[in-house]
């Protein structure tokens, strides 16, 4: 029993690690990524497309169209069609209905009032959207490859019906959710399709990797993604999306190409500034109304460029200029100019009228100094927000003739204003549509003399404030290592209107979360203070984040730009820019930078919670190679809780630290843990191997207590007769020829196994002790008495050891069929997700739904040889006895194979998750093929 003592602690540290990576991952959504979001709300109605039936394609008795109306906004017509089509497709168990949100924002703006066209548009000559949205029954699409073919090819013949209904030149916008968004990018290029909108997709990583299918279908969008011209623009919710990876997310870059590719995290979306959940991104107010903006006004555009144009418009991030960005070559004399003494900031609060402001350049200033400029609430054309001030400012550059003209800005951006004493982002309610402060930057041109700032129209709300910044940087060249050892600091004391402080030498990994501690000097006032102290981080060109300084209390930063798996040029280095108007009373003066570890874990949860069942197959192969090992060498099989007890005390600490060298090596990025061999993620491999270790045993547990029942179970019904294995061949080939028959025509392979898992749990529960004859033993016949008496004194041969399996022989192939119901229990996770599927399509579409790619029966055959009696009994323990025999021949050893598994399970297991049931079927499958091989030899 004290042998056994480390088992149970691992078997309890492996769950509470469970609980606590579980609880971390949750705690996400409040202490790293918050939500802030206005909930929506419409009048929907939806009306059936009847007229996309069989005729168009089989699959319409399996999924339906719909077209989305606005009840009392649209007139009383609701089939009739008004303007350009939308086609809305969900994701995994994902509804039709999830277009209401998009459909609706985008009929209450182009509508200023019900059956009003707004006046905008009908300057604009712009026509109203038809939604349309395909309903696919909430099939489980994210875990089957098949099921994504078949809502593409539904999809595609959708498309061809709604171009049938409007003119040959209708342009149609498609909006992807989720999975959805898979769909929507696999069937290009597509001339009818003018532009792809993607809302929390995992465009270069699967969610689920259980299929093989699923990998074929990235491959192919890949290809999509990297080639062609319709524009595509992929919306992600970052760390409170806890669906998806949101690094998987981030469209694959097009350097040096003109295809449009655009990436937004929705806390760098102009107006947004929040993370957004899964669900929620399809109807957060502050995501939605920009969707259905910027679909109203890609109907118009007729170029893959203006398409892009309008995309970049109304989907912003800030990290470019705005798209219709003109710079002014008139020129313009500043008579009767304000100018402001050398050194000083401009500063209006409440501006009224129209003024003109000039701020003299210093000779130091000229050399390593930019111009900034802050305008609350109103406008530096043409950025804004989304209902700005009349306020509008211009920025110009005067040369000693007072000869001004337009300067050009590398920044030009709306970024938040959070207001005192409140969450940013707000709880349920968010940013407003009217808020932001739009931020101008610009070099100062060589020969400038002045700056003037043209102020217009001002009616006494906003606010302006500018002046000049440093260009440069602080930064901190502190490596990985110190930041895990110690908190880094610096002093970042200034009163600039911008501090920028960059770690080059930091990873920039979504495994890592980084706990920022500000020091502020003195206390933020609401009545002092126009722009508090705000932090800007960037670590990604598509991904920022800001947070508000009010407070000494540490902020929680994380990055999307690297991950596991996912192949990324950004892996190292990240910004942080404070931004202030500059008042003495709130200023950061330090920064303090450190790993926080509770963050930091709910993200390895996440990310490693499928490769975990991978790797749990790969220990289980480890204890079947010493389980088979023994076997070979002493004779006998232990039990799984010998084996587990043997492995956790001897050769764990060994695969421990192998696990760690392993993690030292640079692997491309999809191999072993997709660490690429940095030294801080070293530890990681073994950790997860620890864990693992410690499932796994408490599997073995939890397989005791289902067999328990069973076991009370099979006595009941013991009076059934065994009969010998030999005169039961046929039927046994008749059972096997059955079960194929049905796998290849009715039901998939992940059927076939399920059933042979449950048989194989009753068959060890219900063993009993019984005499085997092995293989090419000779049984003699007894004489009759008519027979010659010559044959009846003839000695006969007596039964040796190698004859009958004795009741230790019978305990050996016992323990054998738990080690297989072992792997065989790790083996389940990975095809139960097919097999939910098959489930969820029952309900939906009955059996004549095709299955394609899962009818093989070459998966299930090995494992229907292994749990049959009449079989698998002990053909492994005979072909291991019959190589501890045969020793002086050279022969297959068994356990070999198992280290084939591991290798395979533990290499590549992790990212392509498909292949350790491939490994697995593959290693038994020769077995079975080698025993009979030898049987009959």
């Amino acid at each position: 029993m004290s042998s056994r003592v480390p088992l149970y602690c691992l078997g309890l540290l492996s769950l509470c690690a469970v609980a606590a990576l579980y609880y971390a991952a949750l705690d996400t959504v409040n202490t790293l990524s918050p939500q802030g979001c206005r909930m929506s709300w419409m009048s929907p109605s939806y009306v059936l497309q009847s007229g996309f039936d069989r005729s168009w394609t089989p699959l319409a008795s399996r999924y339906s169209l719909w077209l989305y109306r606005e009840v009392g906004w649209e007139g009383h017509e609701v089939r009739s069609l008004r303007g350009t089509p939308v086609l809305f497709i969900p994701g995994n168990a994902g509804s039709s209905h999830q277009v209401r949100s998009i459909a609706s924002s985008a009929t209450r703006q182009y509508y200023s009032n019900p059956y009003e066209v707004s006046s905008e548009f009908r300057a604009k000559r712009l026509r109203p959207l038809d939604f349309y949205a395909v309903e696919f029954n909430e099939d489980l699409s994210a875990f089957h490859g098949t099921t994504l073919d078949v809502q593409k090819e539904y999809t595609l013949r959708a498309i061809d019906y709604i171009s049938s209904l409007y003119p040959a030149d209708t342009p149609i916008t498609i909006l992807g959710h989720s999975m959805g968004g898979v769909v929507g990018t696999g069937f290009l290029p597509h001339p009818k399709i003018a532009a792809v909108i993607t809302m929390s997709t995992p465009h270069t990583l699967p969610p689920a990797r259980f299929d093989r299918r699923i990998e074929h279908i990235y491959s192919d969008n890949m290809k999509i993604l990297l080639n062609d011209s319709t524009p595509i623009l992929s919306l992600c919710g970052g760390a409170t999306d806890l669906m998806i990876p949101s690094e998987s997310c981030i469209l694959p870059e097009t350097k040096g190409s003109q295809v449009y590719r655009r990436t937004v995290f929705s806390s760098a979306l102009e107006g947004s500034w929040t993370g957004v959940g899964h669900r929620e991104m399809v109807w957060c107010h502050q995501v939605r109304w920009r969707i259905a903006r910027a679909a109203l006004e890609l109907g118009a555009a007729s170029s893959p460029q203006a398409r892009g144009v309008v995309l970049d418009t109304w989907l912003r991030d800030g990290h470019t200029l705005p798209p219709t960005y003109r710079t002014s070559t008139s020129s313009f004399y500043p008579e009767g100019a304000h100018i402001l003494p050398s050194g000083l900031h401009l500063s209006l609060k409440n501006p009224t009228g129209s003024h003109t402001y000039l701020l003299p350049v210093s000779s130091s200033a000229a050399e390593d100094h930019d111009f900034m400029l802050y305008v609350s609430q109103g406008s530096i054309p043409p950025t804004s927000p989304h209902n700005p001030l009349p306020l509008r400012a211009s920025i110009y550059g005067c040369d000693n003739a007072n000869d001004c003209k337009a300067l050009h800005p590398y920044v030009l951006k709306l970024i938040p204003s959070p207001s005192l004493g409140r969450t940013f982002p707000v709880p349920d309610e968010g940013s407003d549509e009217s808020e932001g402060v739009v931020v101008f930057q610009t070099h100062v041109p060589t020969g400038i003399m002045n700056i003037a700032v043209r102020i217009e129209d001002a009616d006494g709300r906003g606010w302006v404030v500018g002046g000049f910044v440093p260009n440069e940087s602080i930064v901190v060249h502190s490596g990985m290592m110190a930041v895990f050892l110690s908190p880094i600091s610096t002093d970042v004391s200034s009163k600039a209107l911008r501090t920028n402080v960059r770690f080059p030498n930091l990873l920039a990994n979504s495994l890592i979360v980084y706990k920022t501690k500000l020091r502020i000097s003195g206390r933020c006032v609401a009545s002092d203070s126009l722009l508090p102290p705000l932090l800007q981080y960037t670590s990604h060109p598509s991904e920022t984040h800001f947070f508000p300084l009010t407070s000494n209390s540490p902020v929680l930063v994380h990055t999307h730009a690297s991950a596991p798996f996912v192949s990324s040029c950004h892996t190292r280095g990240f910004n942080f820019a404070v931004f202030t108007t500059g008042e003495n009373s709130c200023a950061v003066e330090h920064l303090e930078l450190s790993i926080d570890m509770w963050a930091t874990l709910g993200r390895w949860g996440v990310r490693y919670a499928a490769p975990a069942a991978s790797w749990a197959v790969g220990v289980v192969g480890l204890l079947l190679h010493d389980a088979w090992k023994s076997a070979e060498t002493a004779g006998s099989v232990p039990s799984v809780a010998s084996s587990l007890t043997t492995f956790v005390r001897k050769r764990l600490p060994v695969t421990l630290v192998t696990a760690f060298v392993i993690s030292l090596v640079p692997l491309p990025s999809d191999m072993w843990i997709g660490n690429q061999g940095e030294l801080v993620f070293s530890a990681v491999a073994s950790m997860t191997l620890l864990v693992v270790t410690g499932l796994v045993t408490v599997s073995w547990w939890v397989l005791l207590g289902l067999m328990l029942p069973l076991k009370m179970l099979a006595k009941r019904l013991s009076s059934t007769h065994s009969t010998a294995p030999s005169s039961r061949g046929a039927s046994a080939l008749v059972s096997l020829g059955l079960i194929c028959s049905l796998i290849l025509l009715v039901v998939p392979w992940q059927v076939g196994f399920l059933g042979c898992w449950v048989y194989q749990l009753y068959r060890c529960a219900s063993f009993q002790p019984m005499p085997v004859v092995p293989d090419a033993v000779a049984i003699p016949l007894i004489p009759r008495g008519d027979e010659d008496k010559e044959d009846q004194h003839s000695p006969q041969p007596s039964p040796t050891p190698a004859t009958l399996v004795t009741p230790t022989g019978n305990s050996d192939m016992q323990n054998q069929q738990e080690h297989l119901l072992l792997l065989m229990t790790w083996l389940l996770p990975l095809a139960a997700p097919v097999l939910a599927v098959w489930v969820r399509t029952l309900f939906t579409a009955g059996l004549t739904t095709p299955f394609n790619g899962d009818h093989n029966v070459l998966y299930v055959v090995p494992f229907f040889v292994l749990v049959d009696p009449s079989w698998g009994r002990s053909w492994m323990w005979n072909w291991q006895v019959g190589v501890r025999n045969t020793s002086k021949t050279i022969q297959p050893k068994p356990r070999w194979t198992m280290l084939l598994l591991v290798a395979v399970t533990m290499l590549w297991g992790a990212r392509y998750t498909y292949v350790v049931f491939d490994a697995a079927t593959i290693v038994l499958g020769c077995g079975v093929v080698a025993w009979v091989m030898r049987r009959q030899w």
